[in-house]
């Protein structure tokens, strides 16, 4: 076809292109649609008009001619005038537009005070709704509109004639008049017969006049794998989790002031650093684990990973857990954690340990766990390794902290620690205590 076109433009056996004067102004570079037909007539291998016509019309929908005054791209045998695409316009020279050079171009228009290039309706609802889509950005679309209305002011009239015309027709191209057919969009169906694949589709908004973002073109990849990857690429939209800058920030300002107080650069510890100091006071208080201060405690109700981080806070947990006949979850989940630390050849040996003490059926301590950490844990046994309780693990541990975590941190075990008030008062104690009284009261008659 563009072979054909510069047949059309050459000047001495081309169609005749010339410039009409009409009573006011001149019309540039045009030719009429008799003398387009004719031409064809007579140069190529056809002998019918409607045929000739057929392929002009065919020609005009892919953006290689246009009629000078209407939207529609179609090309009649009569004194109608049309003009030649410029190359750089051409289907096969250009990029594929998008929606801002479309808002760019539509704003540009509406600067121009033309009655011939005034916006026709289905254009003015597509110039509303993309503003409304860029509503963040349209002051930037508005100045380059602005830098390119100011561009073509300096250009020579019949040159700026022309050169409007042709942008106006190339987006009848690609952003057509509803009810036209869109040359642009390939068919899938067409595609997939030609062994031909569609490129992963643009995400776009439906207007009048056609599309907005282009849909579909074709590549010389396999439909299959090119399909594929669009699946692949869309569940990986679906699994990307998309979080504002704002809400980042302030999870990160959380953070950090929730840890401010823990912080030797930022607070002062209460015990000197050992490794700086010759004081012993931090290892002597890591052996004592029954005297805990508040600030320690407290920082059990960040997590469950900081419960079980600490040694005390483990052993405070696991008492409370025995207390609600659920201790055998956070054994196990020790257990899984031990399996890591186990040497190559003594794993297969633990890993049956472990079965047999939790998971077996006539387990010794028995946990719960969903079928499908069940099924992974049966499957992994055929042939044991470091991780075959992994799913097992996490299943627990998904249980104690949505349950067991969140009963602890409501307890009076946990208060009465975090409130430094616990006060353990042995049997003897008691019975010191009750003696004492009975003494007082012998003693004293009255």
């Amino acid at each position: 076809m563009q072979e054909l076109i510069n047949k059309m433009q050459e000047e001495c056996a081309g169609v005749p292109v010339k410039t009409v004067k009409s009573f006011i102004s001149k019309i540039p570079s045009v030719f009429t649609g008799t003398d387009l037909i004719s031409w064809m007539l007579k140069n190529l291998d056809v002998d019918d008009q409607m045929e000739a016509l057929h392929l002009a019309h065919l020609m005009a929908a892919h953006g290689y001619l246009f009629p000078i005054d209407d939207h529609v791209l179609t090309v009649k045998a009569d004194g109608t005038y049309y003009r030649f695409q410029t190359p750089y316009f051409w289907p096969t020279n250009c990029w594929e537009p998008e929606n801002t050079d479309y808002a760019v171009y539509l704003c540009k228009r509406t600067m121009q005070n033309k009655t011939r290039l005034e916006l026709a309706d289905y254009e003015a609802e597509n110039l509303a709704r993309l503003q409304k889509m860029f509503s963040r950005k349209w002051e930037f679309i508005f100045m380059q509109a602005e830098a390119q209305s100011k561009v073509d002011k300096k250009r020579d009239k019949l040159e700026r004639k022309v050169l409007d015309s042709q942008e106006r027709a190339f987006w009848d191209v690609h952003r057509p008049v509803p009810g036209c057919v869109n040359t642009t969009e390939a068919d899938i169906r067409k595609a997939c017969r030609l062994n031909k694949s569609s490129k992963t589709a643009k995400i776009g908004y439906a207007v009048a006049g056609g599309r907005i973002s282009p849909s579909i073109s074709e590549s010389d990849l396999n439909p299959i794998d090119s399909l594929q990857k669009q699946i692949a690429c869309l569940t990986q939209r679906l699994s990307r989790r998309n979080i504002k800058i704002s809400k980042v920030a302030e999870s990160y300002i959380g953070h950090f002031e929730q840890y401010t107080e823990y912080d030797p650069l930022l607070s002062a510890p209460d015990l000197p650093n050992p490794w700086i100091s010759e004081s012993p006071d931090y290892w002597d208080s890591e052996k004592n684990l029954k005297e805990l201060s508040p600030k320690r405690v407290k920082r059990w109700a960040f997590s469950l990973a900081e419960l079980l981080q600490d040694p005390a806070g483990r052993e405070q947990f696991a008492k409370f857990l025995d207390k609600e006949f659920s201790g055998e979850n956070l054994r196990f989940w020790e257990a899984c954690h031990e399996l890591k630390r186990v040497a190559k050849k003594d794993v297969k040996h633990h890993v049956f340990e472990i079965w047999e003490e939790f998971l077996a059926g006539n387990a010794h301590n028995p946990i719960n766990i969903d079928s499908k950490a069940a099924m992974a844990v049966a499957k992994n046994m055929q042939n044991p390794d470091l991780y075959t309780f992994d799913e097992a693990a996490e299943h627990i541990y998904y249980l104690m902290k949505n349950d067991s975590y969140a009963r602890y941190l409501r307890s009076e075990m946990y208060k009465e620690l975090l409130c430094g008030a616990k006060k353990k008062t042995s049997v003897k104690g008691l019975r010191s205590v009750i003696a004492f009284t009975t003494s007082r009261r012998e003693g004293n008659p009255a």
